[in-house]
């Protein structure tokens, strides 16, 4: 039976830029890679929030991206 193995975690905070010319939303995000494996949503959650309130403009949304060796 396959197995899987976490290789990393990465730690997305998107951002809400700006608007167009169609006047839709402009996202731009920021990845963190250097992310603890068994860090858990609560503290992920509040890492994003304190580091977005280092940045200009708003937090539009968290993603967690986990990377996989499927053997």
């Amino acid at each position: 039976m396959a197995q899987q193995h976490i290789k990393n975690t990465r730690l997305t905070l998107v951002y809400e830029t700006g608007l167009n010319e169609k006047g839709e939303s402009i996202f731009k995000g920021k990845s963190y890679s250097t992310i603890k494996m068994s860090a858990t949503a609560d503290q992920l959650h509040q890492a994003a929030v304190a580091l977005s309130g280092l940045c200009v403009n708003p937090l539009s949304s968290i993603e967690r991206t986990d990377n996989y060796d499927v053997m």
